[in-house]
């Protein structure tokens, strides 16, 4: 909760004094899992779909602003990174979870931080200026099921 959740918080509020003047954009990085629960996530489910509805906030006090400052989430699912790895290597079998993780996406396969951070420069550049409040899933699918 700290991290995830409170340090969310507190990079929006420090982040909205630094915006004021000038307007801008804030993309905070939620999760599948803030949108979704899990028997074994708890803390986690919590944590992230808080950031989910702080965004939403943030975004509603961020257009009163003139400028308006936006505010989205992202919500990745399974990422190639240190953090899978450090999820699938607590399996008995890495390789065959990663293969079921994989297997459980429609798009068969783990998205890359390329992907994220594309998603990132579209909500804070000027192509996306109609956009705030809103939560973008990047999960290959894997929540459309």
């Amino acid at each position: 909760m700290a991290i995830n959740l409170d340090g969310t918080f507190l990079g929006c509020k420090y982040g909205m004094r630094l915006l004021r003047r000038d307007g801008g954009a804030i993309v905070n990085i939620s999760s599948v899992a803030g949108l979704v629960g899990g028997h074994n996530l708890a803390a986690y489910n919590a944590s992230k779909g808080g950031v989910r509805l702080l965004t939403k906030s943030v975004a509603l006090s961020g257009e009163r602003l003139k400028p308006a400052v936006r505010c989205n989430s992202v919500h990745p699912a399974f990422i190639e990174g240190p953090m899978a790895d450090d999820m699938i290597g607590q399996f008995r079998d890495p390789a065959r979870a990663r293969e079921r993780l994989a297997a459980s996406v429609p798009l068969g396969r783990f998205g890359t931080p390329a992907e994220v951070a594309a998603l990132c420069v579209y909500l804070l550049s000027n192509e996306s200026a109609f956009v705030t409040g809103a939560e973008f899933v990047l999960d290959g699918g894997l929540t459309a099921q």
